[in-house]
């Protein structure tokens, strides 16, 4: 799952490699790439990074991520969180549209950030 908002930051959090597990890999300006389970971008990156570092773990579902992904996003935004200004990505594998990615309707996106 990928959540960002327009204010260039992101939390994303891993959800396939060859062996067909999941992997993010993220890449500095400089080219060099590392693999993690969750990474946080952009504005207010290092405190995200530390509660992503604390939270997440591989076992969780594709909403629970998605729901961390939110959380961490809301605390590190300065404005209100809603689908307006805020966009979250989906890539799903085994599914009828595997591997394709598909950004989650606002609906959705609203009813979610309500429960946090």
């Amino acid at each position: 799952a990928v959540c960002s908002s327009d204010l260039s930051s992101g939390i994303n959090a891993e959800y396939g490699d060859e062996s067909g597990e999941s992997v993010l890999l993220h890449m500095d300006p400089s080219g060099t790439y590392l693999k993690y389970g969750a990474k946080a971008i952009g504005a207010g990156s290092e405190g995200a990074q530390a509660t992503l570092e604390e939270q997440y773990h591989k076992s969780m579902t594709l909403d629970e991520g998605i729901k961390l992904c939110l959380t961490v996003l809301k605390q590190v935004m300065e404005e209100k969180m809603s689908s307006t200004n805020i966009e979250v990505g989906v890539c799903r594998k085994n599914q009828e549209d595997a591997g394709k990615f598909h950004l989650m309707k606002k609906e959705p996106i609203d009813e979610l950030i309500k429960t946090l």
